[in-house]
């Protein structure tokens, strides 16, 4: 990409397609994220069924999210130093490895296999989104960058309700096996579309990388800050997110006793339906080029997300509570894309290590929401739980809008900096 264009993407942000190249990796990446929704749900059972205790399970799933936080700090460095592509590749592999095992195993289940088996997939789950969302601006392009992250929204999405919905009848006709065989089969698939690419590398040796603490630090001081604001808010949200999806179980069946699988099948599918609108309305809306646009967005749409998830747990009659989970799943879709597409705005020896940061993040938020509103809905019902944490969030991205609108202000000195920036670069004002 040229100069030229580059500056153009600039200014018009998300009205430049990917390309049919990134297909691939689009595949890839829903390919094997309904592998791993279906084994949400798999492993869950199997589990049980291994260790015969809510504890165990409630263990595993802990391990699971540990690994994942912990090795979001080793993915930024590593996803600086080595090509992209190859980590993708190699964290496939590696998944493909442990399921595949895990599958030929489930007959003398055992359960150092089985928590050995989940740490690798949470590590390598980490590394795989890290590398992937570091790279895409060298795959599409600054330019096209915004709708390169819808389009992976949108795959989510459809993988999510592919692999939830798959998960029972798969279970059901070829038992665990099936399942654990048909996540490996994912990630075999994963790898090999993304062998099938190029893409533009980065260069590791134009980069002089820090390691441990001082490539913390590094990264800590090499960015605005609005952007580790973003990551503070990114975590609240992860933590507030935690209550939904842990009190929406007790409030099924609690409201709908005879029906509370129906009810929460019901309830998430509005919620895709939104997530899949998300690249859609981003699209249309077509002005979230600017850093600012997007932090704005990323704000507005965390409010959004905050407020639609806690009316849906106020008993709303079944039509009104479909509407405001899919303006729930709307905003998540959209919070996602604005992210994602800011901190690629980093420069490339930042970007790695603050998708490696993020992932730590909004790992450690979840797995300290779930802890937090487990234990809450002990004591309070599930709307205030939902409520309590959801209002933390709302809190966050209030004050987030706040500090963004105050120094982009006329007034303001970072106002200030970035019009004179501007004239210098003749670039459009953000």
């Amino acid at each position: 990409m040229n100069a030229a264009n580059s500056q153009t993407g600039n200014q018009t942000g998300s009205s430049i397609a990917p390309g049919r190249r990134f297909t691939w990796p689009v595949a890839a990446y829903g390919v094997s994220t309904c592998g791993n929704y279906l084994n949400l749900v798999a492993l869950a059972l199997f589990t049980y069924e291994v260790t015969g205790s809510g504890l165990g399970v409630g263990l595993l799933a802990a391990l699971r999210l540990v690994t994942g936080s912990l090795a979001g700090f080793a993915a930024g460095a590593l996803a600086e130093r080595f090509d992209r592509r190859r980590l993708m590749i190699g964290a496939d592999l590696a998944q493909l490895v442990a399921m595949t095992v895990l599958a030929a195993t489930t007959r003398a289940a055992d359960v150092v296999v089985l928590g050995c088996a989940v740490a690798v997939l949470g590590a390598g789950n980490s590394l795989f989104t890290v590398a992937l969302r570091s790279a895409v601006p060298d795959m599409v392009g600054e330019a096209a960058r915004v709708r390169a992250n819808g389009l992976l929204v949108t795959a989510k999405s459809v993988a999510m309700v592919c692999g939830f919905a798959g998960a029972g009848p798969l279970i059901g006709i070829g038992g665990f096996p099936a399942a654990f065989a048909f996540n490996a089969a994912t990630f075999a698939v994963s790898a090999v579309a993304l062998a099938l690419i190029r893409f533009r590398a980065h260069d590791p040796a134009a980069v002089a990388p820090a390691t441990g603490e001082a490539g913390a630090r590094a990264t800590l001081a090499g960015v605005a800050p609005v952007v580790l604001l973003m990551l503070v808010l990114r975590g609240v949200d992860a933590f507030a997110s935690s209550s939904h999806n842990t009190a929406l179980p007790v409030f099924a069946a609690t409201t709908r006793p005879d029906g509370a699988a129906t009810f929460m099948s019901y309830f998430w599918v509005a919620w895709a339906v939104g997530v899949l609108s998300a690249h859609r309305v981003v699209t249309r809306w077509g002005g979230l080029g600017t850093a600012h646009r997007l932090q704005r967005a990323f704000g507005l749409a965390t409010c959004a997300m905050a407020v639609s998830f806690t009316l849906a747990f106020t008993g709303l009659p079944d039509i009104a509570m479909a509407i405001v989970v899919l303006v729930a799943g709307l905003a998540d879709g959209v919070t996602e894309i604005a992210y994602v597409s800011r901190l690629q705005e980093a420069p490339d020896h930042l970007r790695t290590r603050l998708f490696g940061l993020s992932a730590t993040i909004e790992t450690s938020g979840f797995a300290l929401g779930m802890a937090a509103a487990g234990a809450l809905l002990e004591v309070l019902p599930a709307l205030a739980v939902v409520a309590l944490l959801h209002g933390l969030a709302l809190c966050a991205a209030t004050a987030f809008l706040l500090f963004t609108t105050r120094s982009s202000a006329p007034g303001s000195s970072g106002g200030t900096r970035r019009r004179e920036r501007a004239r210098e670069h003749h670039l459009p004002r953000s």
